[in-house]
């Protein structure tokens, strides 16, 4: 390749450090560009998971209604693990309210259970303990991008600083005590 100078073609002889920064400028590039790209399916990752966490979480609630509210054998009790939602052997034909145990798509392990807590008191007077869980959690630290929006079920969720916050608890309605007649003047 020849080049003019002062009106004169000069042959160009040093050709390789040109090359040299153009490789460079490509790589640059590449990089930038592999930066951006890796970033954005990491968001995407992270909010397929996202969706993911909702639907099982959800069917872990659904499941521990359905065993909760059964009609057979201990109604109004809490599972006490997750192997009792997969086959309920609280009659001869067990019930499946769970179709398969379902891990944390964050952790890619088990969810926390949330135990039920509390007590119970019967007819008698004496106060009982509740056992079991209602409800179940992810460990993930993460800041989820969902911060509002949610069904009226999950609407605590709103503004949670991470994953860990999502829990998704049975809770079964409250009975409303009757209101005594008024007063007859």
């Amino acid at each position: 390749m020849k080049v003019t100078v002062r009106g004169a073609l000069v042959p160009l002889r040093n050709q390789r450090g040109i090359s040299l920064i153009m490789v460079l400028v490509a790589v640059v590039i590449i990089g930038i560009m592999l930066s951006v790209a890796g970033q954005t399916w990491t968001t995407v990752m992270q909010q397929a998971r996202e969706e993911e966490l909702l639907f099982r979480g959800d069917q872990y609630r659904r499941a521990i209604a359905s065993y909760y509210n059964a009609k057979h054998g201990g109604k109004g009790t809490y599972p006490a693990s997750i192997e009792v939602l997969l086959k309920d052997p609280r009659t001869p034909n067990p019930q499946r309210h769970l179709r398969q145990p379902y891990k944390d798509p964050f952790t890619g392990e088990d969810f926390d259970l949330i135990s039920a807590g509390g007590q119970v008191s019967g007819s008698i007077g004496a106060a009982q303990p509740v056992s079991g869980f209602r409800g179940v959690k992810s460990r993930s630290p993460l800041k989820p991008f969902k911060q509002d929006g949610f069904p009226p079920e999950y609407e605590k969720f709103a503004g949670a600083a991470s994953y860990s916050f999502w829990e998704f608890v049975y809770e079964p309605p409250q009975v409303a005590a009757p209101t005594p007649p008024p007063a007859q003047p």
